[in-house]
């Protein structure tokens, strides 16, 4: 039991906490996304309203819920260890020799800066959307008999503030640079970034680093846009 507690301490072991629970989070992000576009799907927020409701009500998706945010503060501090840690041995950057110097440009050299705009931005949507549904009274909608909070009026009153949707813009393109970046690194720590599979992984990452953040930010531009 204790070389897994040594293992997991040492710079090997954060390493592969934050692969692992960076792709956890990839995978999130996925659904997040997707239960997000909802948004769209008619413009009175009865779909958004209804998916929120059961989303908040689902004890699974509850417990889901509450190890993301572990996931999300797991992702953070190893982060923090690991940049630490490079500095006071190499007095470099967070990353290393691993990814040739072509590799290691805006998102590679500045990981930590790009991670904490990042969590500033999921405190702030947090804040806006999250706290407010569980914590204070809002406005509520009525379905087929069943009340819900309306969640789709605090989204629309949110992106129909110049500043939000800026701010979001700017965090959705951090958030890219970080997921091209670290979706690549986590394979890369894992091993399975052999010649073979290399070209496919840097595809999927470059993709997937592109089109999440895009499928986010056409939430708040299409609601300023036709505010």
């Amino acid at each position: 039991m204790k070389w897994i507690i040594d293992f997991l301490l040492s710079s090997l072991g954060k390493k592969l906490i934050m692969s692992l629970t960076g792709l956890f989070l990839c995978l999130f992000l996925v659904v997040h996304m997707l239960g997000n576009l909802q948004l769209f799907f008619d413009n009175t927020g009865e779909t958004f309203n209804l998916y929120a409701y059961h989303m908040t009500h689902n004890p699974l998706i509850k417990v889901i819920s509450y190890g993301n945010y572990f996931f999300i503060l797991l992702h953070a501090v190893q982060g923090i260890l690991i940049t630490a840690y490079n500095r006071k041995a190499k007095g470099g950057s967070y990353q290393g020799k691993e990814i040739a110097d072509t590799e290691a440009k805006l998102a590679s050299r500045n990981m930590r800066n790009l991670g904490l705009l990042i969590f500033v931005f999921i405190g702030l949507h947090m804040w806006q959307f999250w706290a407010q549904m569980h914590f204070f009274e809002m406005g509520k909608q009525t379905y087929d008999g069943l009340e819900v909070k309306d969640l789709y009026s605090l989204v629309k009153e949110a992106f129909s503030q110049a500043w939000v949707v800026v701010f979001y813009l700017i965090s959705l393109v951090a958030l890219a640079l970080h997921l091209m970046h670290g979706f690549w690194s986590a394979f890369q720590t894992m091993g399975l970034n052999n010649k073979k599979y290399a070209p496919i992984i840097r595809a999927v990452a470059m993709g997937y680093s592109i089109l999440i953040p895009l499928g986010f930010a056409s939430m708040p531009i299409v609601f300023f846009v036709l505010k």
